[in-house]
């Protein structure tokens, strides 16, 4: 690996540091380009998936907005198909602290909720690895809400990571499962924690390393 390839992260002008990553899906069309800047007291992203998803061409774009410490902030996602002359839309907002707001209006049910995991996304596995920053055979359980496609319709879920391999410049290993349907996967991240390899799901196209 030359000494370019071990820092997949880009410096801009203003002193930001930039990541571009495209994804597809395991199998089949498809395509995921995410845009995301570390602003130093913030981090924002942003997404576009087109791909075939239970038996609709969809269009989706979905923006992340999180503090330094990787504490979900804002969450936004836009859906549509080849039928839709204007697409559905959500918006979750957090303080930070497991309280929220869907549409504007207060969403109890989500309290104790620290992340969003949008599905078809392999970013929403980011922030959490981030925001917990585990050690080696450390674990945690956490509650998300979980944004199905195409339907939007949030739910909370349990789920657990595992830290099989700490976070460095070169990247880590960790296990994700979903404790409420038994689904688990052990993804491959880079030095961001951005996903390389997600088993039977994702793989990354570019970059590579």
């Amino acid at each position: 690996m030359s000494s370019a390839e071990s820092k997949p992260s880009e410096t801009a002008a203003s002193g930001n540091t930039v990541r571009d990553i495209y994804w597809t899906p395991w199998t089949g069309p498809g395509v995921e380009h995410l845009h995301m800047t570390d602003h130093g007291d913030r981090i924002a992203a942003f997404g576009l998936i087109l791909r075939p998803l239970r038996d609709e061409h969809v269009r989706i774009r979905f923006g992340f907005h999180t503090d330094a410490l990787w504490n979900t902030r804002r969450v936004m996602v836009a859906l549509a198909n080849a039928e839709e002359e204007r697409p559905r839309r959500v918006v979750l907002e957090g303080d930070g602290e497991g309280h929220w707001q869907f549409m504007e209006r207060p969403a109890p049910q989500f309290d104790g909720c620290r992340d969003v995991d949008i599905e078809a996304s392999p970013f929403s596995n980011t922030v959490p690895i981030r925001r917990l920053n585990l050690a080696t055979g450390q674990s945690a359980e956490i509650k998300a809400i979980y944004l199905p496609l195409p339907g939007l319709e949030p739910t909370l879920v349990r789920q657990r990571y595992t830290c099989l391999e700490p976070l460095g410049p070169l990247g880590g290993a960790f296990r994700y499962e979903n404790l409420d349907s038994g689904f688990a996967a052990d993804l491959q991240v880079d030095g961001d924690g951005l996903v390389k390899d997600y088993p039977e799901t994702f793989r990354r196209s570019w970059p590579t390393w």
